[in-house]
């Protein structure tokens, strides 16, 4: 049975504790369902597939429009996450999760919270999302913006970034009509 948990710390970000079928041919792990997630009115239309080497850290990226269902499928990661949706009670709340392909876990990220990870190893990440890829709906925040008090635990270690990433504005530079409602 698959157990939904509410993250504690930013309103609807939840995560889908799934079961692994092991046997001695290997095994199955059923990763996505939607009605797991009842609450939300979305309907997963595209798969993309991020393979990373230990060290890349991508994002922080948000949407406007999109909802996002990650899972890990190899590696070891940490995500940073941030509610930058100005009408939710958990506004401006941080949370920093370890997800590794030891424990199946999916990890459903709602339009407006900002989300990005450090490879901690070699990775491969599956994720769903509710939208077709539009340019004109992804937006960036700075990984290290000293605001936000995001702890990678990168111990002055300089992570690999994408020139777009590198250049993402802090959250005070970010116009209040460009964050979510």
């Amino acid at each position: 049975m698959v157990e939904i948990v509410e993250s504690p710390h930013i309103c609807g970000v939840q995560f889908a504790h799934l079961r692994a079928f092991t046997d001695a041919r290997g095994v199955v792990i059923e990763t996505f369902r939607k009605e797991w997630f009842p609450d939300h009115s979305w309907e997963a239309i595209q798969t993309n597939c991020s393979h990373s080497r230990a060290g890349v850290l991508r994002g922080l990226h948000y949407h406007l429009y999109q909802t996002d269902y990650w899972y890990l499928v190899r590696g070891t990661l940490r995500a940073g996450l941030v509610d930058l949706r100005r009408s939710s009670p958990t506004y401006r709340a941080t949370q920093m999760v370890d997800l590794s392909d030891h424990t199946p876990i999916g990890l459903l990220l709602p339009c407006g919270v900002a989300h990005g990870f450090l490879a901690l190893s070699d990775v491969t990440l599956i994720y769903l999302v509710n939208r077709y890829y539009d340019a004109s709906d992804e937006y960036g925040l700075a990984w290290n913006d000293p605001e936000l008090g995001l702890d990678w635990g990168l111990q002055d270690k300089e992570p690999l970034i994408s020139e777009r990433d590198r250049t993402n504005p802090r959250l005070a530079h970010i116009p209040i009509q460009s964050l979510p409602r």
